[in-house]
């Protein structure tokens, strides 16, 4: 009888074990999911702030020189574009739609460049205090999602570093954590970009 007890108490130790594993691991797990959310409201935060300045930068642009048409058009349809897709958590589990997001900002920082490369012909524009101040914003926003895209990068590779360790991956397996998505440089970012005057 007393290896009856005995038996029974190495049982439930062995599954008290198993289940403070489990909560220790699926708790880390979510601690991670967190940080990358966390990290994901942070980009989408600068990428509103820049969505919020253009405007403003356009019309500037509009109201002192006689600017390209196509280069303003370029900026307002990115932006436009940007701006009628869903900015949810959820973009996060879903690759194919994640690199749509990251493409359409891609392009919104081309036309955005594109935009002050065509700005130096326009001394006057340049001079202007509102263009200036409005111009220095948008480049410490860019700075902001740039690192903000970094810190998001960091904290998807430590949760997907997790999720595949062993034994965490396990847990990730069974309670359905998935692989985040990084950031990654739009294609042709390798190049420099072409200036004409």
């Amino acid at each position: 009888m007393k290896g009856y007890f005995v038996g029974i108490g190495i049982v439930v130790g062995i599954v008290l074990l198993f289940v403070l594993f489990y909560m220790g691991s699926y708790n880390g797990l979510v601690s991670r999911q967190e940080a990358v959310n966390e990290k994901w409201s942070q980009i989408q935060n600068d990428y509103q702030r820049r969505s919020d300045l253009i405007p403003n930068l356009v019309n500037t642009v509009k109201g002192v020189a006689k600017f390209e048409q196509d280069t303003l058009t370029a900026v307002i349809t990115a932006r436009s574009k940007v701006g009628s897709m869903q900015l949810d958590k959820n973009l996060l589990n879903d690759p194919s739609q994640f690199r749509k997001f990251e493409e359409a900002q891609g392009q919104l920082s081309s036309a955005l460049s594109r935009l002050m490369v065509v700005v130096e012909k326009y001394p006057e524009l340049k001079a202007t205090a509102n263009f200036s101040e409005l111009q220095s914003q948008l480049e410490g926003t860019e700075n902001r999602i740039t690192v903000a895209r970094r810190d998001f990068n960091l904290a998807v590779k430590e949760y997907n570093t997790a999720l595949r360790t062993v034994p965490t991956n396990f847990v990730a397996g069974i309670s359905g954590f998935k692989e985040r998505p990084y950031f990654e440089a739009v294609t042709g970012s390798e190049k420099a970009p072409e200036v004409k005057f």
